[in-house]
């Protein structure tokens, strides 16, 4: 469970990076940017934020399920929705996504699956 909350975290966490703070000088250096490039990709950045919240709904929502089993159910889904997007925006976008979106994804789906 603890596993599943911190990829939730880190979803919520890149959310608010990618709505609210993207043109932000701190946002522009994680994400490799100018200030041009961000002011550019800017509604983009806030969609992609949008889609990172829902990861982090879904998860959520498995963790907070009444029925334990079917929680469970919720958050393989999600964790392999978070899964795919990391290995997409590894291979197109840029490699650094595959560890710090994939590993904690894929550590968190191996321990629900076998814990």
């Amino acid at each position: 469970m603890i596993l599943v909350a911190i990829v939730a975290i880190e979803h919520l966490y890149i959310l608010y990076l990618e709505m609210f703070r993207w043109t932000a000088p701190r946002t522009l250096r994680t994400f490799g940017l100018t200030a041009e490039q961000a002011e550019m990709s800017k509604s983009l950045a806030a969609n992609q934020g949008l889609y990172n919240g829902f990861l982090a709904a879904g998860l959520i929502w498995g963790l907070l399920y009444p029925n334990a089993d079917i929680g469970q159910h919720i958050e393989i889904f999600f964790l392999g929705c978070v899964l795919v997007a990391a290995l997409f925006g590894g291979l197109t976008a840029k490699k650094s996504i595959l560890l710090v979106q994939g590993l904690p994804a894929l550590i968190a789906l191996v321990c629900v699956l076998w814990l």
